[in-house]
């Protein structure tokens, strides 16, 4: 499936607007979304997926996000720890940013290991 330049640019600028540090770069079939240069979030297909561990889990889960699975070239399914950003939460900027620092922590927390 061809990457959705303008979902990105929506999710950039609108979703993640007001939050400092945030860029995005292509990646395999979607994007990559970095704050301050860590990868916390993606776009696959046209879904924005956030970093998860037990700490964030449940959040996701109370309002039935899917969890990002990755299909291998040889057919193979990875389940990857990342989940479905709900819609109430994107449109919520203030409730946005908090869950935006949550991934953040996680994947700073992955990246220090």
């Amino acid at each position: 499936m061809p990457k959705d330049e303008s979902f990105k640019e929506y999710v950039v600028t609108e979703v993640l607007g007001g939050v400092d540090g945030i860029t995005a770069r292509a990646m395999f079939g979607g994007y990559g979304i970095y704050r301050h240069d860590i990868f916390f979030a993606l776009i696959a297909d046209g879904v924005l997926y956030f970093k998860i561990n037990d700490t964030n889990r449940k959040d996701f889960q109370n309002y039935g996000s899917k969890q990002f699975i990755y299909i291998s070239p040889k057919g193979k399914k990875m389940m990857m720890d990342y989940y479905e950003l709900p819609s109430e939460v994107m449109e919520d900027t203030d409730l946005v940013k908090d869950w935006v620092e949550k991934s953040y922590q996680i994947a700073l927390k992955v990246k220090k290991r």
